[in-house]
């Protein structure tokens, strides 16, 4: 066993392996990869989780962070609330809404400048898109009462027109 075993000595080494070790030089080790790359992700979780931690928060600062979730909230339920009002009692919802016309411009860029405050820069764009559209809407008003007009008067012709269907009085009779 003496040659054999000096070849194959020579091929593994002693303690090594020397097909092995050669062969890493010209292909990565697809363990010791796997093992490194756990090894960074779990640095880098361990970095977030020391950035993201929060220091345990007194009550003031709670009160705080809940005050500042109120704004936002608020506006959209007040909106929707608007908007039920506006159905439910439109004579109520009108005079206000005269009432807010008769706001001076100057109150409007101060009621802007606090909801910039609390929503970005982006708020105020928005609010005059509003305002355009708003604007574009109360312009088309006058068409949308024809409309309806029309359609109420379609809407009894038909119901006339259907008195004098021969075919419909038989149906109704034999009903």
């Amino acid at each position: 066993m003496g040659v054999i075993g000096a070849l194959t000595g020579a091929l593994i080494g002693n303690g090594g392996n020397i097909i092995k070790d050669t062969a890493e030089v010209f292909m990565e080790n697809k363990e010791a990869a796997a093992e490194r790359e756990a090894g960074w992700r779990a640095a880098a979780l361990a970095q977030f989780a020391a950035e993201f931690a929060q220091p345990k928060k007194g009550l003031f600062d709670r009160l705080m962070d809940g005050i500042n979730r109120v704004p936002r909230p608020a506006l959209a339920v007040g909106t929707l609330a608007l908007f039920v009002a506006a159905m439910v009692d439109p004579v109520w919802f009108s005079s206000r809404m005269q009432g807010i016309a008769l706001v001076p411009e100057p109150m409007w860029w101060l009621m802007g400048a606090i909801v910039s405050f609390y929503f970005g820069a982006r708020s105020e764009a928005k609010g005059q898109e509003f305002q355009r559209s708003l604007a574009e809407t109360l312009a088309r008003t006058g068409s949308v009462v024809r409309n309806v007009e029309a359609l109420n008067a379609l809407g009894a012709e038909t119901e006339a027109a259907g008195d004098d269907n021969p075919a419909l009085e038989a149906w109704r009779r034999g009903a």
